[in-house]
Order: structure tokens, then C-alpha cells, then sequence
């Protein structure tokens, strides 16, 4: 079987995701990025010749040896560059969030349902370590029913804020916060309604709140919980916590381990177990592992466009409760 040709665009972000396609045996056919220096460097890193790198993404789109693309850009240029991609026929990883508007997630949507072509969305967390074994205990009964979910997004900007990230459009919860969305989605299922509060105290040079907590419900049975912070002052982290009938796990991206509560057959809590992890929370060759099966493979995309436009929706419904201060049910209907 041939290697698959990928192109890789915006070099910024892409660097691991060009690390992803070269641990699984892809071929890197193009790298582009509008920034010389950024292209340079990826170039002389991992010694793709000149004739390969490319200024403009739209001298890639006739290329005949190119499979797939993966969009690392800004999050405002994803729904232009995933759609001219498909149009052209070739499969699209498009970096999380798949888009920060109701109309550019069903703008993607039709592009992909036209061109037969598979787009996966970003969402690294279903791909970490920890939350992958998270998923496993909840999936084969460890935790009992769940009841409350947690998670976080702690991130501080400071330093991060430039023109993109500074849209108003793409407001922390959204813009950096729809990993810990996503992720309580995959772990709980869709949340039904969320409440939400914000404040703005940390990041000046922001129109948005830099700190937001949101209440989610789930069913009759199941609660939730997400708070995120962009300016807060700590060390980057998603700590996140699952509370279960028979069980209680406490896991993040960035430890090597992880801490299990789990109880007798009386019901009695037994002394905490610690699992240890792998610690990769930009697991880039497990996320083009997953791409490249659903492209060789025909297997489904564990991240496709309706579920990175379903976490698009959920964190849509968080700020719009921030803002007027009442409960608001996510819209899935794409």
C-alpha cells in the first residue's frame, strides 16, 4: 500500500501534527504557512526540501499527489481552508474547534457531506492517555453510573494573546475551553442544558471573560461541570474528575498518574489505587493514527464534523448563558 501524501497547513500548530504523519508513515508532500520563518524552520527540521514548501494553501489545492490536509491555522480561517480542501477532494484534519460560529460549522458540514471526503476535527483529549483510560473504566462498569463529571481548562494566556486569539468571537471557553467540553461530552454524553457565569479580571487585552464556570446537566441523572480560565496563574492543566456509583476517578493530561476510588462488596470506599499513565496531552500520532484508518480503512472517525460541531454548539450555549444569565439548551440541529 502507498504511503499517504499529506499537506500540512499553518506550521505554528502543525509541527506536531507533521511529527504525527512521519510516526505513522506518511509521506509530508507540502507544508505551507504565510510566515517564512515558520516555514524555514519546519523545512530544515525535518528536512523538507524547498520545492515542497508553500506560501499560499490555494497552490496546493490542484496538486494531484497530495491525499489529505491538515488546517492547523487560526480558528477563524478553519471553515475556508476545510471547505476549499474537501471541494478539491482531499480528506481534511481540521485543528479543534472546528469553527467558532453556528454558520461556518454548518458551512463545513455541507462540505464534507458533498465531497465524500472524511473531516476529522482536532479534539486531542479523546486521544491523551489518562482520559483515554478514563473512558475505559467508565465503558467496562469500574465507576458503576456516573452522576457528576468535572473538568477543567486552565491555561494561562498571558503571554499567548495576539490578534487571533483576541477576536471576540473566540472567547476562551470556545476557543481553548472546548477541549474540556468536548471531553466531558465523550465521557457523559451531550449536555442538555448549561448555566453559566464569567468574569473578566486577568486578561485586559481581551473583550471576553478570561474565567468561566458552567453547570451542565445531562440527564435526570447525571451533572456536570466546566471551568475555564485563560489567565489564570498556575501551570497549564485539565484536571478532571469522575464521580460514579461505585467509584471515583481523579485524572489530568499532564501527570503520569492517575487516582482510582473504588468500593467492597459492602460498599465500604478501599484505599485509592494509582494507575500509572503515559504522559502526552498532544498525542498527535494517536489523533493521524485514527485519520488515516478511517481514510485506508473505511473506519469511523471517532471526531467527525457533526461531533466537532456538537462541541461547537455546547460551548456556544455556555457563553450565550454567560451573557444573558439563563439556562440555555445546546442547539445540535445542523
Amino acid at each position: 500500500m502507498k504511503p499517504l501524501k499529506i499537506a500540512v497547513i499553518g506550521l505554528q500548530f502543525g509541527m506536531a501534527h507533521i511529527e504525527g504523519a512521519m510516526h505513522y508513515g506518511a509521506e509530508i508532500a507540502a507544508i505551507c504557512d504565510c510566515n517564512e520563518d515558520h516555514l524555514r524552520a519546519a523545512g530544515e527540521r525535518y528536512g523538507i526540501p524547498e520545492e515542497k514548501r508553500f506560501a499560499d494553501h490555494r497552490a496546493l489545492l490542484a496538486r494531484g499527489d497530495i491525499d489529505a490536509a491538515v488546517i492547523a491555522v487560526p480558528d477563524q480561517q478553519h471553515r475556508e481552508l476545510t471547505c476549499a480542501f474537501l471541494a478539491a477532494g482531499k480528506h481534511v484534519l481540521c485543528e479543534k474547534p472546528m469553527a467558532l460560529t453556528r454558520e461556518d460549522t454548518r458551512a463545513m458540514i455541507r462540505a464534507a457531506d458533498e465531497s465524500g471526503r472524511q473531516l476529522m476535527v482536532g479534539q486531542i483529549c479523546r486521544f491523551t492517555p489518562a482520559f483515554e483510560k478514563a473512558k475505559a473504566l467508565i465503558d467496562d462498569g469500574t465507576l458503576g453510573d456516573l452522576y457528576f463529571v468535572e473538568s477543567e481548562y486552565a491555561h494561562d494566556y498571558m503571554k499567548l494573546v495576539d490578534n487571533w486569539r483576541s477576536d471576540p468571537l473566540r472567547h476562551g471557553v470556545i476557543g481553548g475551553g472546548c477541549h474540556a467540553v468536548d471531553l466531558l461530552r465523550w465521557l457523559a454524553g451531550e449536555p442538555r442544558e448549561v448555566f453559566a457565569y464569567g468574569t473578566h479580571r486577568l486578561l485586559p487585552q481581551v473583550p471576553y471573560d478570561d474565567a468561566t464556570v458552567a453547570v451542565m446537566k445531562f440527564d435526570d441523572k447525571t451533572m456536570g461541570k466546566v471551568f475555564v480560565s485563560t489567565g489564570c496563574k498556575r501551570d497549564y492543566t485539565m484536571r478532571t474528575v469522575i464521580y460514579g456509583t461505585k467509584g471515583t476517578l481523579i485524572c489530568d493530561n499532564t501527570s503520569p498518574a492517575m487516582t482510582l476510588f473504588t468500593v467492597d462488596e459492602d460498599g465500604v470506599t478501599r484505599e485509592p489505587e494509582t494507575i500509572e499513565v503515559e504522559v502526552n496531552n498532544h498525542n498527535a500520532a494517536r489523533e493521524f493514527e485514527a485519520f488515516a484508518d478511517a481514510i485506508l480503512h473505511g473506519k469511523p472517525v471517532l471526531t467527525d464534523v457533526r461531533e466537532g460541531a456538537r462541541t461547537v454548539a455546547a460551548c456556544l450555549a455556555i457563553i450565550e448563558s454567560s451573557r444573558t444569565g439563563k439556562p440555555v439548551r445546546p442547539d445540535y440541529s445542523f
